[in-house]
Order: C-alpha cells, then sequence, then structure tokens
C-alpha cells in the first residue's frame, strides 16, 4: 500500500467511513446535477427513444454547378 502510513494518523475506524461517505455523497450530488440540468438524461433513464437529429431529417442539397 502507498499510503500505509496515513493510518498512523487517522484510525482506520474514522478514515474509512469518512472517505466512503464522501464518495457516496460526491456521486449523489454529480447524479442530482446531472437529472435537474438535463432533458434527456431523464428521458433516457425513463426508456424514450434518442430524437433524431434535425440535419438526418432534412434532405440533402443538390450539389452546386461548377464552370469548367
Amino acid at each position: 500500500m502507498n499510503q500505509a502510513r496515513i493510518w498512523t494518523v487517522v484510525k482506520p475506524t474514522v478514515g474509512l467511513p469518512l472517505f466512503l461517505g464522501a464518495v457516496a455523497t460526491t456521486s449523489l450530488l454529480i447524479h442530482y446535477a446531472l437529472l435537474s440540468h438535463t432533458t434527456w438524461v431523464g428521458a433516457f433513464f425513463e426508456g424514450h427513444a434518442k430524437a433524431a437529429p434535425a440535419a438526418a431529417a432534412a434532405p440533402a442539397a443538390a450539389p452546386a454547378a461548377t464552370t469548367p
């Protein structure tokens, strides 16, 4: 273990729960931010299909005529 001496400063019975609690809290905050600030994540979790991009729905433009 690279940082084994950390346990001489912090007891594992205190340090491990704090570390795991910080990881869980960070994960929950990130998931909340994604769900509350985007529209596609909620739709994805509900099983809705992704909408087709507007560029794919438009017909292709005819190539421009070039003069020699």
